[in-house]
């Protein structure tokens, strides 16, 4: 079929129906009226020959063929959208948006604040959303457009997303203000000796940290497993054990808790942070503004960190 033939609104229409899983919030998210949402479903039927979603109680379950073709249909439709739009002048001052930023939530703490600063600042009508996405999705939601940025460790993704180094960190170990043992400095072998918190959002595996022992042939003890750092902190304020982490973090979390903040005894490669985003959005000037922000926040909070 000649693309000539095809209403590419339909299209707009497919995605958000498989994005919200609902022809009533399809209609919503497009601000279009349930029927004609149900119309543009039935030219998509007859089009593809396939029902592309199935009632299932109170959603739409997408059929095979829906789901093998939502991909390319979200990077076609982001293409176009951002040739349209790469020329256009962004106004921050003026522009009504919302950003979808994916990060780690240990980077939440040290980000958000002077990067909300910025934009509340500068663009008072834009919203940003930070969550959290599955490493092995960052490519497709990233080209898909359902993200804007992403913010993690060094990560190993094909070429055609861009990526820039924004932050270098160093770790730290934390030891209760009155620990028995530690008082101002941890040796090595003091650090081997004691009992450990692993914070971790994995089931089980290793930290950074244990791989590196495990290159020296030494493993440490974990007593506690939890999910995060805040929750490590206190446990550390409350007990003999240490905690190993990055040391931005590790000053924001600690700050009610006054624990020790003191080197790691053993050398480690630094926390290095990136800012990824697709190359199809390399030249987009919104995409660029918010890029310039997010580099801009790493830097604020990183002078504010030295000047402490």
């Amino acid at each position: 079929m000649h693309l000539s033939r095809i209403d590419l609104n339909l299209f707009t229409v497919f995605v958000a129906i498989y994005t919200e899983g609902s022809v009533t919030r399809a209609s919503q998210q497009l601000n279009l009226t349930q029927p004609a949402i149900s119309h543009a479903l039935n030219r998509l039927r007859q089009l593809f020959n396939d029902p592309l979603f199935v009632r299932q109680g109170q959603a739409m379950v997408s059929t095979p063929l829906a789901r093998n073709i939502i991909e390319p249909v979200r990077l076609a439709l982001r293409g176009l959208e951002v040739t349209l739009t790469e020329n256009e002048q962004f106004d921050p001052a003026q522009a009504s948006k919302q950003f979808n930023l994916a990060l780690r939530d240990v980077l939440e703490s040290t980000v958000l604040p002077p990067l909300m600063e910025s934009i509340t600042r500068q663009a008072p009508l834009i919203n940003l959303a930070a969550i959290q996405v599955e490493r092995r999705e960052l490519v497709s939601e990233l080209a898909a457009g359902s993200l804007d940025l992403a913010i993690d460790m060094l990560l190993p993704l094909p070429n055609e997303i861009r990526r820039q180094k924004i932050e270098q960190d160093t770790t730290v170990v934390l030891a209760r203000r009155n620990h028995p043992v530690i008082r101002g400095k941890l040796s090595f072998d003091d650090y081997l000796q004691a009992e450990h918190i692993l914070a971790s959002s994995r089931r089980k595996g290793m930290g950074l940290e244990d791989f590196e022992l495990s290159r020296l042939g030494l493993q440490r003890k974990i007593r506690l497993r939890c999910q995060h750092y805040f929750a490590a902190c206190r446990v550390v304020s409350q007990t003999d054990l240490l905690l190993t982490m990055p040391e931005a973090y590790a000053r924001i979390a600690n700050q009610q808790f006054d624990n020790q903040i003191l080197p790691l005894p053993v050398t480690m490669p630094s926390w290095d942070v990136y800012l990824y985003w697709h190359q199809n959005v390399e030249n987009d000037p919104a995409n660029r503004w918010l890029r310039q922000q997010v580099i801009q926040a790493f830097q604020d909070q990183g002078s504010a960190d030295k000047g402490n």
